[in-house]
């Protein structure tokens, strides 16, 4: 906006002098006419930047490229979310302060599942309880028109729950050909099928599109500073990778589930273990026996459990608010019900219990640091998972993770015992340690 005001001296002198103004009346005008002018240019100036602020505040659009290869573009970053899996609100919660402030709707998993976690969010942001559901934890379920019907200006999905194997064509998604034809931005993102490739460009494109760059590049560099630092012992030539046995929700399924190739492989063999149902099973989980598994002698034996409410019966007590003498309890039970007590690693005290929630998200990086002490002691002693989480807490996390995420079947197990892979005589076992013991994690 431009403010023109002209004002001729002389003529101004002379009208005052044919109307007898006194010579008092001259000088206040002299004075005052140039701080006319001033307040005149400030105006003008002030008003122009505050035309250029509201410029700068409506950012241009978003140009993003998901895991799948993808680009999206969104007008500006996102505030009416659908989450197809609800299990992810807690990685939103990694990077956005109030991560059930922008969501329009998604599944009803994290209730059911997660029910320890859903009910420490809805402490937080009782909101949680007017998200729209628009289908359980399959694509199955889901519901495209329920969806749409909700006006979303941003689409979460992942390349498992889109059906996009890796390499493949983005198109060939069903989901995903639907939201296209009816205009709605989506994103895959990916945390389970290749979790150490895909973590990262992940994190930082719902950082892109939710706004929230700055926040998502610093967990970025964390998450890639605590990974570095257990690849660099781990990944060494020649060193052994003694046979880890990882019960996937222990004691809520018949013995024993366990993962294949992919994800929590992946995990094991970073944290410097070799996962034993990775030979025989060519899928994500499969069933291993009680003669395999005892041939197999594992070094490390890890339970994982959500906790959840319908699970905590029969499996892991674990997870948020979780008490330590409880989840190390209930972890014995699951040992003793499952007939695997004359394990090596179970007699030694190299059993321990962790929360699957980690499996799926950026927090894997806590269970590998965890599994990389069980499995060495002695070359991690610096390394806490139960530290690290507690950063995690204070710097990242919406909801703070605090209860027993992770339990050592022996308490206070010492470090100063001979490592996993300092490869014992033949029919020995080997002791474990504890990664910290089963402590609650710290708030903010």
């Amino acid at each position: 906006m431009k403010i023109d005001i002209i004002i001729n001296p002389n003529r101004e002198r002379a009208r005052f002098s044919r109307a007898g103004v006194s010579p008092l009346m001259s000088l206040l005008h002299r004075l005052v006419t140039p701080l006319v002018f001033a307040l005149v240019a400030l105006v003008g100036s002030t008003v122009a930047a505050y035309a250029a602020a509201a410029q700068a505040a409506q950012p241009g659009p978003i140009t993003l490229k998901d895991v799948s290869g993808r680009t999206v573009v969104l007008a500006k970053p996102a505030t009416r979310v659908v989450l197809a899996q609800a299990r992810y609100l807690p990685v939103l919660g990694l990077i956005h302060p109030d991560p059930v402030s922008i969501l329009a709707g998604w599944s009803d998993e994290f209730k059911t599942s997660f029910a320890n976690e859903y009910a420490a969010y809805k402490a937080k942001f009782p909101a949680i309880e007017n998200i729209p559901v628009v289908g359980r934890h399959t694509a199955e379920t889901f519901s495209v028109e329920k969806t749409l019907s909700l006006r979303p200006d941003l689409v979460i999905l992942t390349s498992a729950f889109a059906g996009i194997a890796p390499g493949a064509d983005p198109q060939s998604s069903n989901l995903i050909r639907q939201f296209d034809a009816a205009g709605v931005p989506v994103v895959v993102v990916d945390f389970f099928m290749r979790p150490l490739q895909n973590t990262e460009p992940s994190i930082r494109l719902l950082g892109q599109a939710l706004g929230r760059t700055e926040q998502a590049e610093a967990l970025v560099s964390f998450y890639r500073q605590h990974m570095d630092r257990v690849a660099a012992r781990t990944q060494v030539a020649g060193r052994a990778k003694p046979p880890v046995l990882v019960h996937a929700h222990a004691g809520s399924t018949d013995c024993c589930n366990s993962p294949g190739v992919g994800t929590f492989n992946d995990m094991i063999s970073l944290a410097g273990g070799h996962n034993i149902g990775a030979d025989v099973l060519k899928g994500a989980t499969g069933q291993l026996g009680f003669e395999y598994i005892n041939s197999r002698n594992p070094a490390v034996y890890v339970a994982t459990g959500t906790g959840a409410t319908r699970r905590a019966g029969a499996g892991l007590t674990i997870g948020m608010d979780a008490d330590p003498e409880r989840a190390r309890a209930s972890l014995q039970a699951v040992i003793d019900s499952q007939r695997l007590s004359a394990l090596s690693a179970v007699r030694t005290g190299n059993a321990h219990g962790i929360w699957h929630g980690f499996n799926d998200s950026p927090l894997h990086v806590v269970f590998i640091e965890a599994l990389a002490r069980w499995l060495d002691p002695v070359a991690f002693a610096d390394v806490s998972a139960q530290a690290t989480l507690d950063e995690i807490n204070t710097r990242f996390a919406a909801v703070p993770y605090r209860g027993a995420f992770m339990v050592d079947l022996t308490p206070a197990a010492g470090d100063a015992v001979p490592a996993a892979n300092s490869a014992p005589a033949a029919g020995s076992v080997t002791p474990g340690a504890a990664a910290g013991g089963a402590t609650t994690g710290a708030g903010r």
